[in-house]
């Protein structure tokens, strides 16, 4: 990027003596956008595919059934079978295109092959301690979409698994939850 800059400014400075002046500037060479990644589980990105697969194949027929048969009942202004039904086109024409850009920039990790010393990292399962109660809990840290507290599946986003990542066994992590200040001892960090 640097040598581009330099043979531009050199390039400038031998314009002709009648095309004098400063030396143009190409802004856009700074802003040149970045795609992030997502980060998924092998399991979540199958999930995401399969719902995409739903969405298209599924749903997407159903509304626009459903909005034939609301134009079939005549005035459109005063119907509400209609408004609804192109409300859900829009979200499931929504969701297609949130999907299919995750699904573009994801980054597909299999935690079975993570090799990070111990460490916690994404995709990996994390045995803890609760410090102020002695409770035991079993996490996995995943993608956004594939979060499930329920099945012990953390956001990569969420406020525990930020205090996580990057520590090891025997670490102690401190969480600020809307209870207050949790401290979590790791007792194992597994990649399954």
């Amino acid at each position: 990027m640097l040598k581009l800059k330099s043979a531009l400014s050199a390039a400038a400075a031998d314009r002709l003596p009648e095309q004098a002046g400063p030396p143009r500037r190409f802004h856009f060479l700074n802003e040149i956008p970045t795609m992030s990644t997502t980060p998924l589980t092998r399991r979540g990105s199958e999930k995401l595919k399969e719902e995409l697969q739903r969405l298209k194949s599924v749903e997407r027929h159903a509304v626009i059934q459903a909005i034939a048969e609301a134009r079939a009942q005549g005035d459109l202004s005063e119907n509400a079978e209609y408004e609804a039904a192109k409300d859900k086109q829009g979200f499931i024409e929504g969701r297609i295109l949130e999907i299919e850009g995750k699904l573009a920039t994801a980054q597909i990790i299999d935690p079975a092959t993570l090799d990070a010393d111990g460490r916690v990292v994404f995709g990996s399962t994390v045995d803890l301690e609760d410090e102020g109660n002695g409770a035991r809990v079993t996490y996995q840290i995943v993608g956004d979409d594939e979060a499930d507290l329920k099945l012990g599946l953390i956001s990569i986003s969420s406020p525990i698994a930020r205090a996580l990542i990057g520590r090891s066994a025997g670490d102690v992590a401190e969480v600020r939850a809307p209870g207050g200040l949790k401290s979590y001892e790791i007792i194992g960090v597994r990649y399954v």
